[in-house]
């Protein structure tokens, strides 16, 4: 591995908050601003294909939003069809995943780019496998990895609750939080600006960044977000 590479990891407090759509502007905002940003991910499920044959999907369109032109198999390890959860796509699909592809895969990508991007599959609470040889969980990937996190969150209500249940989820599985970023967040709304508050004081993280309702980039300065890179 390229002992100057440094990953990130993201995660959301849910499924549909918005962590992929997050992730192609932060890795667009870096590599716009000159940095060998790239992407990984460990599983992906519910993959589709456009007429052509091309998968279409979170690392596609990370890909595309970003600017980084790459192979599909350079970004993903493991690809299933079926729109469920990894651990129980890969039972229906086979090939489940194994911890040692993983690091190999995220290593590649590393000698690749200076930064490495890694998102994760739904939530922080998900099973990746789980079968009679091996139980693997979301977490075990990123303490395999050695990697810090940021948690993308709704702007909207519910949030404090969804941001503090993660935050201490990741506490207590020694996965250090660099920061939030609240999505759909609009200026001028008491509540998304009360939750921008209250989410600092509440999981003791710093809000990183809001992203307005279809924002194209990212308002904020790359260099701060390239120092949450390990």
């Amino acid at each position: 591995m390229n002992t100057t590479s440094r990953g990130l990891f993201v995660t959301a407090t849910g499924t549909d908050v918005g962590k992929t759509y997050v992730s192609a502007l932060i890795l667009k905002r870096l590599r716009e601003a000159g940095y060998d940003a790239g992407y990984y991910k460990a599983a992906i499920s519910g993959i589709e294909t456009d007429g052509r044959g091309n998968l279409l999907g979170d690392a596609s369109y990370v890909a595309r939003v970003a600017g980084l032109d790459e192979p599909h198999e350079h970004l993903v390890s493991y690809t299933y069809r079926t729109a469920v959860s990894p651990h129980l796509a890969s039972r229906l699909e086979g090939n489940p995943v194994d911890l040692d592809v993983v690091r190999r895969d995220y290593a590649q990508a590393c000698r690749r780019h200076d930064l490495v991007l890694v998102e994760g599959s739904g939530g922080i609470v998900c099973p990746l496998r789980w079968d009679e040889r091996a139980r693997i969980m979301l977490e075990d990937v990123v303490r395999a990895l050695s990697l810090g996190a940021i948690v993308i969150a709704d702007a909207g209500l519910g949030t404090l609750n969804a941001l503090a249940t993660t935050a201490l989820y990741l506490d207590e599985k020694d996965i250090p939080c660099r920061g939030i970023v609240l999505n759909n967040y609009e200026a001028g709304n008491l509540l998304h600006e009360d939750n921008r508050l209250m989410a600092s004081e509440i999981t003791g993280i710093p809000v990183i960044v809001c992203v307005p309702p279809r924002a194209q980039a990212l308002d904020c300065d790359a260099a701060a977000l390239a120092s949450l890179f390990d």
